[in-house]
Formats: C-alpha cells, sequence, structure tokens
C-alpha cells in the first residue's frame, strides 16, 4: 500500500510520493503542484478547495478561508456561510483533496500518509495536525518537521562526512530556524527556534498598511470584499519585486481607483522590523545548539517567501555565505516529505537515515520559593524538559512538601520559557495524596516522559507510600501569543504602586525575563535566581541598595548578552 508524503502549508500544500526517480509531486486536478490552502462553500453549500477557493476569496470572503493554520491546535471558529469549523477542520478538507489527487495519480487507495509541520509547532499544534490527518481518512503515524523533510529533500542524509547545517524556513504564515547536525546514518535536530506569526502574509500586510496610509484610510473603511482584493493587489506587487525595483498597487474603492507606488527601498525600510524579529529565532538557535554561525557549513532555504529579493539578500548577509536554492522552496518540504514516506515504507531504493528529532518547547511544573522574610512565594516555573532536547526523553525532579501536615501535593504541567508559571500555558495538573508530616518529609516525584511524536506522559509517584498517578496530555491547551503575553504583563504592572514601578526596576526586570527566556540550563537557573534577589531588594525598598543591585545586575546581563552575540 502506498504512503504518501504531505506538505500541508499556510498558503499553498502539496502532496509527494516516492518512485524510482526519486520523490515528486503529485499534480492536482488542476495540473498544479500548488493547491492553495483555502476553503470555499459556493451557493450550494458545496466546498470548494484550492485555487478555485482562493479566487471566491476575493468575491465570496464571507463564505472562504484561509490562513488557519497559524490556529491550529486552537477553538477558534470560522463561519463559511451557515456552516462553523475548527482549523484542524478546515486542514482535513485540504488534506482529504490531496489524498484524492494522489489517488487519481496513483490508480490505487492511499490510507497513510506522512505530514509535515513547523519544527517550532507546540504539542498542541501537532497533535492537531495529525488529527486533521486522521479526519481526512489517512493513518498519520509520523509527523515530520519541516526543515528535516527539506534536509533530506537535498540529500544531505546520504552524505558521508560528519556536517551542521541550518534551515531557514520562512512560510506563508509561520517562520522556523533548524540546526541539524548528520553524523554517520543519523540525522539530529540540534536546536529549532520560530515564530509562529510571522511568514509571508506579514510581508504582505505591510503593503496594504502602506497603501491605506498613503490614502488616510483604515481597514475599518473597508468592506469584506475590498479587504481581500486590496491583499491580492498587494501580494502581487510583493512578487514584483522580484523582477522591478518599484511595485504598484491598484484597488477600486467606492466607484474610484486608488493607486499607490513603492520603491524597493521604501519597502525595505518598512520591513525592517520584520527582519529584526528573523534575527532572534537564529540567534536563538544557535545559542541554544551553543554553536556560532562559521560552525554552519550549509544553509538551506525553505518557504515560498524565501523567493523574495529582500530575504534572500537577507540571509546573505547574515549568513556571509550563499544558501542552497537549486530545489524549488515550495515544493522542497513535500519532496522530503515523500521521500520519509518511503523511509518508512521500508524502500530498498533508498539509503536508511536515522531521524532524531527535539522537544521544541520546555515543559515543567510551578514550585514555590521560600523568601527571606520567612514565606513561600507560588507561581515559579521550574522547568524538567528543556527546549531543544532531543526526543524521546524522560526526565524526573523530586518536590518536597512546604508545609507542615501536607495532605496533598499539586502538580500543574506547563509549557512555555517565562519564569513566572502564569505566563506560561496550563496543559493540565495532577493531585496526589501524601501522609501528614512536617514540612520537608514528605516528597514526591515528578517525570515527565516526551515522546517523538509530541505525546506527553507525567507520573508522579509520592516517595513514602509508593502511590502513583499519571496523566497523558492529549487535550488542546490552547496558547498566548507573545503579544498576548506582553499585553497582560503591561496590564498587571499598572496596578502596582512600588518602588518596583521604577523605570529603570522595570527595565532589569523585563530584560532578566528575556535572558531567562534566551537561556538554556544552568545560565537560566543563575538568571532566575538573580531576579528573585532583586525582586527581593526591592521588597526592602532601600532605596540605596535597590541602585547597588540594580547597577550590579545590569553589568551581568550585558555580559551575558555580549556572549550570546555572533
Amino acid at each position: 500500500m502506498a504512503i504518501i508524503g504531505i506538505d500541508l502549508g499556510t498558503t499553498n500544500s502539496l502532496v509527494s510520493y516516492w518512485t524510482e526517480d526519486g520523490s515528486i509531486v503529485i499534480p492536482n486536478s488542476l495540473g498544479q503542484n500548488l493547491t492553495p490552502s483555502v476553503i470555499s462553500i459556493d451557493d450550494n453549500g458545496e466546498i470548494l478547495v484550492g485555487q478555485i477557493a482562493k479566487e471566491r476569496q476575493i468575491t465570496h470572503p464571507e463564505l472562504s478561508a484561509s490562513v488557519f493554520k497559524r490556529n491550529m491546535g486552537t477553538k477558534k471558529k470560522y463561519m463559511l456561510g451557515t456552516k462553523e469549523f475548527l482549523p484542524e477542520e478546515l486542514s482535513a478538507i485540504v488534506i482529504k483533496s490531496l489524498k484524492e489527487d494522489a489517488e487519481h495519480h496513483l490508480g490505487m487507495p492511499i490510507s497513510e500518509a506522512v505530514i509535515s509541520v513547523p519544527a517550532y509547532f507546540s504539542d498542541a499544534q501537532r497533535k492537531a495536525t495529525k488529527r486533521a490527518g486522521e479526519l481526512a481518512g489517512l493513518r498519520v503515524d509520523r509527523l515530520i518537521t519541516e526543515p528535516t523533510a527539506a534536509s533530506i529533500a537535498y540529500g544531505l542524509h546520504q552524505r558521508n562526512a560528519d556536517t551542521k547545517f541550518l534551515v531557514f524556513d520562512l512560510g506563508g504564515g509561520t517562520f522556523d530556524v533548524s540546526i541539524l547536525e548528520l553524523f554517520e546514518n543519523v540525522m539530529e535536530v540540534r536546536a529549532v527556534a520560530g515564530d509562529n506569526y510571522l511568514g509571508g502574509e506579514d510581508f504582505t500586510e505591510i503593503l496594504v498598511s502602506l497603501f491605506l496610509k498613503h490614502h488616510s484610510l483604515s481597514t475599518k473603511d473597508l468592506d469584506d470584499k475590498t479587504s481581500a482584493m486590496l491583499k491580492k493587489q498587494a501580494e502581487v506587487a510583493k512578487r514584483s519585486f522580484s523582477e522591478k525595483k518599484t511595485a504598484s498597487i491598484s484597488c477600486n474603492m467606492n466607484e474610484e481607483t486608488l493607486e499607490f507606488d513603492i520603491s524597493l527601498d521604501e519597502y525595505e525600510a518598512a520591513t525592517k522590523h520584520l527582519f529584526q524579529r528573523l534575527r532572534e529565532p537564529v540567534e536563538r538557535a544557535l545559542s541554544d545548539a551553543s554553536l556560532k554561525l562559521s560552525d554552519i557549513e550549509s544553509i538551506i532555504l525553505v518557504g515560498g517567501a524565501t523567493k523574495l529579493p529582500l530575504v534572500r539578500s537577507f540571509v546573505s548577509k547574515l549568513f556571509g555565505k550563499l544558501a542552497y536554492i537549486n530545489i524549488n522552496p515550495d515544493e522542497v518540504v513535500a519532496i522530503g516529505a515523500g521521500i520519509q514516506a518511503a523511509l518508512k515504507g521500508k524502500s530498498s531504493s533508498i539509503k536508511e537515515v536515522i531521524l532524531t528529532d527535539v522537544c521544541p518547547y520546555t515543559l515543567g511544573t510551578g514550585v514555590s520559593i521560600r523568601r527571606s522574610q520567612g514565606y513561600h512565594e507560588p507561581g515559579h516555573f521550574l522547568p524538567i524538559i528543556e527546549r531543544n532536547t532531543t526526543v524521546p526523553v524522560s526526565r524526573v525532579e523530586r518536590l518536597y512538601t512546604i508545609y507542615d501536615n501536607q495532605k496533598y501535593i499539586n502538580v500543574d504541567i506547563l509549557q512555555g520559557e517565562s519564569r513566572l508559571t502564569k505566563d506560561n500555558i496550563f496543559l493540565g495538573e495532577i493531585n496526589i495524596p501524601v501522609p501528614p508530616k512536617p514540612a520537608g518529609e514528605e516528597a514526591i516525584d515528578v517525570r515527565f516522559t516526551y515522546d517523538i511524536n509530541g505525546i506527553l506522559e507525567v507520573e508522579i509517584t509520592a516517595v513514602s507510600t509508593g502511590l502513583k498517578k499519571s496523566i497523558v496530555i492529549e487535550k488542546d491547551p490552547g496558547y498566548m501569543t507573545k503579544e498576548e503575553i506582553a499585553d497582560r504583563i503591561e496590564s498587571l504592572s499598572h496596578l502596582k504602586v512600588h518602588p518596583r514601578d521604577n523605570h529603570e526596576n522595570k527595565l532589569l526586570i523585563a530584560r532578566g525575563e528575556r535572558l531567562f527566556e534566551e537561556n538554556i540550563g544552568n545560565a537560566r537557573q543563575e538568571i532566575g535566581q538573580l531576579l528573585r534577589e532583586f525582586e527581593e531588594v526591592l521588597d526592602n525598598q532601600d532605596t540605596k541598595l535597590i541602585a547597588e543591585t540594580r547597577k550590579r545586575l545590569f553589568e551581568i546581563f550585558n555580559s551575558i548578552d555580549l556572549k550570546g552575540e555572533f
């Protein structure tokens, strides 16, 4: 039975299959390799997928949906007319269309697939992707990260010498950077980082914003149809920069044709902040992998947005070398997924390779910290499996009671990089009884186990009684964006009238929080300890001591920042 490879993209999706000539992309019913990830419903209530739906998105925006991959793993609802869909349900419709294209092309039924996911997809997003495949009638035993698929497509797994390479994957809606290392027949993911809310769509939105600003308009002035048309014209203008130094946008509004011209230099200046957002995950991945740019031997560009001259120029300047671009960036992930499907099917015509993956986010629990004043302060995050740990992995931490005659210990299960539990994602919890004894005399072992398919199991064992409780995290936890977390922190800070609201103090804490998220291991723990010490100094309200401590910590944080530069 054939196994297909599927690249489920934000903007376009593809399906592939292994042949004697290698992995090939299967064309859809229109003879095109790319199937737009767009769904629409016609007047008869029938579902339309792909290019047709993309066209209808301009004329019937209220009956169409796109870019839903960005909301995979959430409970966001899409209303298409009178019908309601979850993101994975819309994705399942796209996958089913790809499955039917493959069955028609191969002349046989298809029941199994390997589906690619962004390396930086969370546990919930990966599960939603797997569920989308299953809703489409496919068995999905394995997900493959997009950078790993791209590396396989370039044949890097067939090299004999050890090599380190970086995959720069900028798609329509997501950005991933992954560092992989090949040794013998093992391809190991060393580190991943990314931004699930950054992609080619954002570069298009810049042009939309500039157009509206030029004509003193806002999005509130546009109806759905006009908004969709303007976005399409902006997309065309963006692509024209591949051949021209200037671009034009023309859009009909209120029976009037509005036009806007922009130069490449002006566009580059307007997108500067997006390139800074691209740079940050690169820095984080290199730091987590303990590598410098000079250690990277090859760079692979993946995703349609890397076709933009501005993006390619940025990558060349950043890395000081040319990237691999001899495989179509739109198709490279699908080709790699087809090769992985062949590997899974034990095809004799392909060299075996062992693929490893990492946990993209830190997993841990909340603990209470004893303050010098003698009280316990809850709400501090204890990492148990840190991000970029090779999976499968199992780690255990021993935790103790903090109150006399404590009868229960509650363990919350969290995902994220923030120092405080309230700013991380709640996945679940376990409550376990312990014998009432003096504080610190009873303990539990908390074991986190994360497997290759992104399934997290948490087992709690009461040390003195041997009682065990466990939970497998299967439900969708939802998550907050960085912007939502920042807004939440900002709103809470306004409620406090305290020396810690001092501008310099807030700056130091904010910087420390960033460094805590950027680092792992001992460095992260040291930063957390420094922040706790500073918070205790603030509690004492000794202005001289606060100033002295602040100066010392600024110097330490400067040193940590300098070490992270490349």
